[in-house]
């Protein structure tokens, strides 16, 4: 347990972000079920738990700084990843994760219970079935082109709204093909310490 501590730590340091003990237990908290349960519901590819803490939990919490306020739609979340890591490092958020596996939704639904959660809600769906009020924020994580996420979860978004999508190589390729009435308003790339390559964010919104 010691030895997952101070690989976050050591990788939460060039993120410039504030987190409190408590948090920092629940991120561990998350962590520890994460690993049990992946040995039985194959919840990640990543089996080692040392690489989980950077390329899962430090990954996650890379988009800190260019999360708002109001309520975040997490798209395609499989484990949780990354509403559970934001919504405990921002209680003041109203996070929703949605995945349309079964196994990975039962195992958010723990997390929320173990860590008592209450600005979470977890859907089990797919995205374009899912009826809601239009979220300020859809943030995705490895979900789809830029393109399928516009297109699929365009109706979650409030007009004034924007999408972030979590990337890796920056994604030329996909950028020309953003649907009209949308426009990359920013792109960032992310400084993580512990990283198999670039990781960038990308943030879009209605024109």
């Amino acid at each position: 347990m010691q030895e997952y501590r101070e690989l976050l730590l050591q990788g939460i340091k060039p993120l410039q972000i504030e987190l409190t003990d408590t948090q920092i237990d629940q991120l561990l908290a998350y962590h520890g079920l994460l690993v049990k349960w992946n040995k039985a519901y194959n919840l990640t590819a990543v089996r080692d738990p040392a690489a989980m803490i950077g390329r899962h939990l430090i990954d996650s919490l890379s988009v800190l700084p260019w999360i708002g306020e109001g309520r975040l739609l997490d798209v395609g979340s499989g484990p949780g990843l990354p509403g559970i890591p934001l919504a405990i490092c921002r209680p003041d958020l109203q996070v929703t994760t949605l995945d349309s596996n079964g196994k990975k939704t039962r195992f958010q639904v723990q997390v929320k219970a173990e860590l008592g959660l209450d600005n979470l809600q977890v859907i089990n769906g797919r995205v374009e079935a899912v009826e809601e009020p239009p979220f300020d924020m859809v943030i995705s994580r490895a979900f789809a082109s830029l393109q399928d996420m516009l297109d699929l979860s365009g109706h979650l978004c409030a007009p004034s709204g924007v999408f972030l999508a979590m990337k890796g190589l920056y994604p030329d390729s996909e950028i020309e093909q953003i649907p009209s009435g949308y426009t990359l308003k920013e792109s960032h790339r992310l400084e993580l310490p512990v990283s198999d390559g670039e990781r960038h964010l990308l943030v879009l919104g209605s024109v």
